[in-house]
């Protein structure tokens, strides 16, 4: 009897259509992201690299978005799960994130952290109520953050030790910046490892290189790596693309290709495929 292959999975990928005019980041500016990213464009790296479904994440502060991207998944079934945005501080919240729940591939939200100044926003009583719904609803939470908000975060998990929570992009160190074993990697790893031993936080393996400087290797990735797979093991690890932003510093198929040469064969079809299916419910 032949084993059944286990599901592979891209956790963390965008899709956006520039004529529906909310993607405020979206400008001439960021040279080659500046294009519409359809389905049709993104199928084909699943394709080619043996993945079989999709978690595409909002990309745009408005619920009509998500409300887009849902309708995307509806007519694209490799995406399993859609992650969208509702303002946390309004009082109606609670309307929307129930209305967004009658849509099947809904299952979470995604505020845009690291373009708010104010690095303990995720900390003000006016968003506490969401926070609260989001337990409530059983939907999840992605924490974009960096590594300045990881005090806030630890504070935000005391606070709702219930929230399901997954860190996007590895907490976004500054790979080409530090120098492994210095003061900042020391605190980014301390913050990621308390999160992964005092709470029940998620974390993607994603967006290293972008966080990196040109010309990187395994090798450059290796110590974080080393750190998120001690910390969180691969069962709280999910890897993600991050397409089309991945662009901008390197391909799909050499990201995924040193992301399994980073993980090993023991922890990969936990880390390539279950861990996103058992958080995202699909």
């Amino acid at each position: 009897m032949t084993q059944e292959r286990a599901l592979r999975v891209d956790a963390h990928h965008h899709l956006w259509r520039l004529s529906r005019g909310d993607y405020g980041w979206l400008t001439p500016e960021v040279g080659s992201l500046y294009r519409d990213v359809e389905p049709a464009d993104f199928a084909p790296y699943l394709a080619r690299n043996g993945i079989d479904r999709s978690v595409v994440i909002q990309a745009a502060p408005t619920v009509a978005e998500t409300v887009f991207l849902c309708e995307l998944a509806r007519d694209n079934p490799f995406i399993a799960a859609v992650v969208g945005w509702v303002d946390f501080a309004d009082p109606a919240t609670r309307a929307d994130l129930e209305g967004l729940k009658e849509l099947p591939p809904f299952r979470g939200v995604r505020p845009m952290i690291q373009d708010i100044a104010e690095d303990a926003w995720m900390l003000r009583p006016e968003l506490r109520h969401t926070f609260r719904d989001l337990v409530a609803l059983d939907l999840s939470f992605d924490a974009l953050i960096q590594p300045r908000h990881l005090p806030h975060l630890i504070e935000l998990v005391t606070r709702h030790p219930d929230l399901r929570l997954v860190i996007n992009h590895c907490g976004k160190p500054e790979i080409r910046d530090w120098t492994p074993g210095d003061a900042d990697f020391r605190n980014w790893a301390e913050g990621m490892t308390w999160l992964a031993r005092n709470s029940s936080a998620f974390c993607k393996f994603s967006a290293m290189p972008t966080r990196a400087a040109p010309g990187w290797t395994v090798k450059t990735f290796k110590p974080y790596a080393d750190v998120l797979l001690d910390a969180f093991g691969p069962e709280r690890l999910m890897w993600a693309s991050d397409w089309p932003v991945l662009e901008r510093n390197g391909g799909y198929d050499d990201w995924l290709g040193a992301a399994r040469e980073l993980v090993g064969s023991a922890g990969a079809d936990a880390v390539f495929g279950n861990t996103a299916r058992q958080f995202y419910r699909f």
